[in-house]
């Protein structure tokens, strides 16, 4: 065999050992995006707590939807747990058929998203969406939303658009899950009347008395907004990471767990990943249910080492 072949040979088994590298540190730390919904923190939190117990580094942007979606397709964020669908639908969708941005299964069912009022609204009348413009005085011409350019929000907007339900003269008002809450909470206490995006799970659910309104089918599906939350990955992942593909793809929540991870972090002020851990570790046969396909990072069994490491973390 000649010197060049002898070192073209070489040259190929150094550069697929340096992709074969480059592919484990990629795998390594496994980056999510966080949109800033509390039950989109709260699972990410989890599935954080469960890889670092695993052996791999997290990293967690603050990023929109949009920005998600297309960052995700650059290959800049790994994973996303809070594709809400069907009001997602229009973020998700160039991006699937691309290929680019790839959907592993569902980890919520049984979600809602759509408008609600407080409960002495409901009572005195306003019941469905065509009820609105009907009280618009009351209601100060506003419905309120979340942050810009979320999916809920473009839906509002465009129905204010389209002037339905007579709602052309409405504005929508845009500031953040936490400020829409306080905003509902505030007329709540002096009883005053306001519309705004609902959803669950949520602690809202419990901490407000609320109905949520029929007939927004058109814009926010049926069944008030019936929902399923999916997880998402950029393209190629689960092949190029099949260890934390597997653990995705057995990742499920449940309403409860989301609402008591939610109640920790909104209601009792603690950092998501203490709240994380503590549900964690109440609950030691989720763990045994989530990882029984999964292995930590260097082969061992998943779920006593995730144990350990909380029971260590709390030291």
């Amino acid at each position: 065999m000649s010197l060049k072949k002898k070192t073209l040979i070489t040259l190929g088994f150094t550069s697929l050992a340096a992709f074969n590298a480059q592919a484990a540190n990629q795998c390594e730390t496994v980056r999510f995006s966080d949109v800033g919904w509390t039950d989109i923190t709260a699972t990410t939190a989890v599935t954080s707590e469960l890889l670092k117990g695993m052996g791999y580094q997290t990293e967690t942007e603050l990023l929109s939807v949009p920005v998600t979606y297309s960052s995700m397709a650059n290959g800049d964020i790994d994973v996303f747990l809070g594709n809400w669908m069907p009001t997602m639908e229009n973020d998700i969708k160039k991006y699937r058929e691309a290929g680019t941005v790839e959907s592993v299964r569902a980890n919520l069912e049984g979600a809602k998203y759509t408008l609600a009022v407080p409960k002495y609204v409901y009572d005195a009348g306003v019941k469905t969406f065509a009820d609105i413009a009907k009280n618009a005085d009351k209601f100060n011409d506003r419905i309120y939303g979340i942050e810009p350019g979320n999916d809920g929000n473009r839906l509002l907007q465009s129905m204010i658009d389209q002037n339905a339900f007579d709602l052309k003269d409405f504005r929508l008002v845009e500031s953040s899950e936490a400020g829409m809450v306080s905003q509902v909470t505030r007329a709540v206490r002096r009883n005053q009347w306001i519309v705004y995006l609902g959803w669950a799970p949520h602690p809202m659910n419990s901490k407000v008395d609320m109905k949520y309104l029929a007939g927004g089918d058109d814009f926010f599906g049926p069944n008030y907004g019936g929902a399923s939350v999916h997880t998402n990955v950029r393209q190629g992942y689960l092949s190029q990471c099949p260890n934390v593909g597997n653990l995705l793809k057995d990742l499920k929540f449940s309403l409860e767990m989301e609402n008591q991870i939610m109640n920790s972090i909104l209601n009792e002020n603690k950092k998501p990943a203490i709240a994380a851990r503590e549900w964690l570790e109440q609950h030691p046969e989720q763990i045994q249910t989530w990882l029984k396909t999964v292995k930590t990072l260097d082969g061992k069994p998943a779920a006593p080492a995730v144990i350990q490491y909380l029971n260590n973390v709390d030291a």
